[in-house]
């Protein structure tokens, strides 16, 4: 039976009262890690689709790469504008219109017939995510106002997010293996159904009772700034230093840094600067974005090495990834325990050090490697992962009032989604700058071997127009130089995510979970 109340403080004025354990708030917490589910298998049955994909559109490989990353580009540019738009009109309802949002736009991803129309179609898939994410962590921080509870809450929704991992292979491998892939974007349907149809009838609205004007001017700086940056580092890693890589970082920096000067002069910002004060919050926010940085190019090309260098099926290679998948979700649930028996920078740097090494050993990756060992390291990936990302996850919640609670979830799913595309432009460009450079089989005609050179799914369709032999010795050779890249960008990985747990062990040192203040 639930505790109706533990103490009655004071209305917080978000229509419930401080210290009230609401009845239904774990089937509340059902109905938003759906959402959390719902992006999850969006990114990862993308991984998957890729031959496909490129079979069927003919993208060249930086398209390839745009596909894959202006998703998060997007999305890392309108968080923190979607998050303070969710604490001014109401989280529940920015959730609610952003699922369906989701949804619908999924059916113009599953149908784009031109990697230019991906390409937007994908970017509009980043729009509607953008509303989704903050949401969903701010509703959580105003549901559960106990800290332990809080802790298994964030736990859940991170190992939903991990559980989307798994799922999103397995079901997308069955669907690849029976439709075509745009059939692994309408999954989202089904999925948006429920979460508007339960979310509307148990989550509470909550929103800053006193949240001033949305400043529309911030907006159009915060994504202006963001996607300049990113789109810079994009291009600087992938062509090297040119006239179009300097205009694209001056006017991001210039964006963000007129974003970050605006927010400290007006009455009511976007984001509260100030917050970056916390060492906890600022060190959490900066594990999350270094992690995934170093691990989401990585994942994004394992995919196609599992398919297109090991030959797997989809549902194979989804299959091959659920180490990582099982041990985050494990992990996730786990760490608010371990957090709170061991120091939290001691989990958080453990868990991040984990990681690291596990890339490691990913340097010694070959075409003919076993199994098991590729195994055991997603396992050990998965594992740390967990940990990290769902104990800094609390730290960044209980270190803000609940009024900012969807401007630091913000933050928070910024960092997670500015890593992510920070990752694939970097990691991926440099997987794609060693394949680039490999030597095509004499008497290659010129086209198969551009076509060879934009992508290792365009080398193993164009080697279907020559001699068994001739298709042989290409495909070899450009699966040996998408390896090498992938070695190399896994100790690019493990270098970033091994400075990153030394940097986590001294930016959270003597945090504890908790240890916000309840405003």
């Amino acid at each position: 039976m639930i505790t109706e109340t533990v103490r009655h403080d004071k209305d917080n004025g978000e229509g419930h009262t401080e210290g009230v354990r609401r009845p239904g708030r774990w089937l509340a917490l059902a109905a938003l890690v759906l959402a959390v589910l719902l992006v999850a298998v969006d990114a990862t049955v993308l991984g998957l689709a890729t031959p496909f994909l490129s079979e069927d559109l003919k993208p060249t490989g930086t398209q390839l790469l745009w596909i894959g990353d202006v998703y998060s580009f997007v999305i890392a540019g309108l968080l923190v504008s979607m998050g303070s738009l969710g604490d001014r009109i109401g989280r529940k309802k920015l959730l609610l219109v952003g699922a369906a949002a989701f949804g619908a736009v999924s059916v113009l991803n599953a149908y784009a017939s031109s990697p230019e129309m991906m390409i937007a179609a994908r970017a509009l898939l980043g729009v509607a995510g953008a509303t989704l994410m903050p949401s969903t962590l701010a509703l959580i921080r105003n549901l559960f106002h106990d800290p332990r509870e809080r802790s298994l809450a964030i736990g859940i929704w991170g190992a939903m997010a991990s559980a989307g991992a798994a799922v999103g292979p397995l079901v997308g491998g069955f669907l690849l293996g029976h439709f075509w892939w745009g059939s692994v974007f309408l999954i989202n349907l089904p999925v948006m159904a429920v979460l508007v149809v339960i979310g509307a009838k148990l989550i509470p609205e909550s929103k800053n009772p006193d949240p001033g004007p949305w400043d529309l001017p911030s907006v159009g700086l915060s994504l202006v700034g963001m996607i300049g940056v990113v789109y810079a580092v994009k291009e600087l890693a992938s062509h090297g230093p040119t006239l179009d890589v300097a205009v694209a970082a001056l006017v991001g920096a210039g964006g963000l840094t007129w974003f970050v000067r605006r927010q400290l002069t007006l009455p009511a910002p976007l984001l509260d600067m100030r917050l970056f004060r916390n060492r906890g919050f600022s060190g959490a926010v900066l594990a999350d974005l270094l992690t995934i940085l170093g691990l989401a190019g990585l994942v994004f090309f394992l995919s196609q090495f599992f398919q297109l260098v090991q030959g797997r099926t989809p549902l194979e290679a989804g299959l091959a990834e659920l180490p990582a998948a099982l041990g985050s979700v494990t992990a996730g649930l786990l760490a608010g325990r371990v957090a709170r028996r061991f120091p939290v920078r001691s989990v958080v740097a453990g868990g991040l050090a984990a990681v690291g090494l596990a890339l490691a050993v990913l340097t010694a990756l070959g075409r003919t490697t076993g199994y098991p060992l590729l195994g055991a390291a997603l396992l050990v990936v998965g594992v740390g992962a967990g940990l990290a990302f769902t104990v800094t996850a609390d730290v960044i919640l209980s270190s803000v009032p609940k009024d900012q609670a969807g401007a630091a979830s913000a933050v928070s799913e910024t960092a997670y989604e500015l890593g992510a595309a920070l990752g694939i432009a970097l990691l991926g460009s440099v997987v794609t700058g060693v394949y680039r450079g490999f030597a095509t089989p004499p008497g290659t005609p010129s086209h198969v071997a551009a076509a060879a050179h934009d992508s290792l799914g365009g080398a193993v369709e164009a080697a279907t127009a020559l001699d068994p032999d001739r298709a042989a010795a290409l495909v070899h050779a450009a699966q040996d130089a998408f390896v090498d890249g992938l070695r190399i960008a896994a100790g690019v990985g493990a270098a970033v995510l091994l400075a990153t747990a030394v940097a986590a062990w001294f930016l959270l040192k003597g945090q504890r979970l908790g240890d916000g203040v309840e405003h």
